[in-house]
């Protein structure tokens, strides 16, 4: 679980939000999957930045650790 956590904090390098094609692969889901989820709804929720989806480090390491948001 550590490996995988690292690897997200690698990818985050100290942000707070992480674009769609960043957030998708440390938690093993494709960005279409994420995109999905913005739309119908899902174990997670993105919030706009610009008009773009960002996706929450903190709720990631949730969604990692077993948890949802």
């Amino acid at each position: 679980m550590e490996n995988v956590l690292d690897g997200l904090n690698a990818v985050a390098k100290g942000r707070d939000t992480l674009p769609t094609n960043e957030a998708a692969p440390p938690i093993h889901r494709k960005p279409q999957t994420l995109r999905k989820w913005a739309c119908y709804g899902g174990p997670i929720s993105p919030v706009r930045i610009n008009g773009r989806l960002a996706w929450r480090v903190s709720d990631l390491i949730c969604l990692l650790s077993g948890g949802e948001k």
